[in-house]
């Protein structure tokens, strides 16, 4: 297809174990590209539901598939040591056989999320958080390349740290980094194999998240010109959010008219929720993906 649209599927981990490799399987065999998981404590919209770790789940599930691009959308940084997390991206893509996508972002505020309550880590303040998201994404992205590491950033430090064996992609599992504001765009702009953004979560209509996306990208593009970065060399990926997902699996018109506005603008992977809030929507989920992407998706 022309310009390479890949279309993936975000599953929560709420479901008894053996339901979610079936959903896992079934998103494979209808033949998304990719299949995520969220990366939460717990449901922040629903703390008391069941609720399975992301890392862990996701290791087991990548020895339930085959060949779908697998990953987390996105590791929330609060919750891990930047080298302990490299090492997991590690033993993932070994597991998985090289499906591994390493989705990174520097995690929701306590405003949202329970888990700094729940667990006693900070939460930090917005302009920490963002230098912390730049020391944890060069540490992944160096540990990822080499055998052999050190770092002494002003929160992280590592002292000869060795990873091994060697990856099996190469120079290392891709990375996708979700990135909104104009520090954390540069930070997609130098890292980044795949840049994700976010439909608006406070309910803005559809026309203006395009406008907040396009604008994005725009900034994205001039961030890689300023580091003398080709702009093409990253994907551009949008997780549908909002009312928009909860409308993609209506109907096939709804389906094409998403994909279409944000192709038009340079998006080249668009991820949706699988539609467990709406089990109805299940059998035209089923279609769109059998029949509509093949058929009027590919451009």
């Amino acid at each position: 297809m022309g310009r390479d649209i890949r279309f993936g599927i975000v599953t929560l981990q709420h479901l008894p174990w053996q339901e979610e490799v079936k959903r896992w399987r079934l998103i494979e065999n209808l033949g998304f590209d990719s299949v995520w998981l969220a990366d939460h404590f717990v449901n922040y919209a629903n703390p008391s539901e069941p609720w399975f770790e992301s890392w862990t789940l996701l290791s087991a599930l990548a020895t339930a598939t085959s060949h779908i691009r697998i990953g987390t959308l996105v590791t929330s940084i609060p919750l891990r040591n930047p080298a302990v997390l490299a090492r997991q991206a590690l033993t993932v893509d070994h597991i998985s056989n090289g499906r591994l996508e390493l989705g990174l972002g520097a995690g929701a505020s306590g405003v949202s999320d329970p888990v700094y309550k729940m667990t006693g880590i900070d939460d930090w303040p917005a302009p920490e958080r963002v230098a912390r998201f730049r020391e944890q994404v060069e540490i992944i992205d160096m540990l990822l390349r080499n055998k052999v590491s050190s770092y002494s950033g002003q929160y992280y430090r590592l002292e000869g740290t060795i990873m091994a064996p060697d990856t099996v992609q190469k120079p290392r599992p891709p990375i996708t980094i979700a990135a909104m504001g104009k520090s954390m765009l540069k930070i997609a702009a130098r890292y980044a194999d795949s840049w994700n953004s976010v439909g608006d979560v406070f309910g803005a209509p559809p026309e203006v998240v395009l406008e907040k996306t396009r604008t994005r990208c725009e900034l994205l593009d001039r961030y890689c010109a300023e580091i003398g970065r080709d702009p093409r060399s990253i994907r551009r990926s949008l997780l549908v959010f909002g009312s928009e997902a909860g409308t993609a699996f209506a109907s096939e018109d709804n389906f094409v008219e998403i994909v279409d506005r944000y192709t038009t603008i340079g998006i080249n992977e668009l991820i949706f929720y699988y539609p467990f809030f709406a089990p109805d929507q299940i059998p035209t989920f089923e279609r769109i993906a059998r029949e509509t992407i093949p058929e009027k998706c590919k451009y």
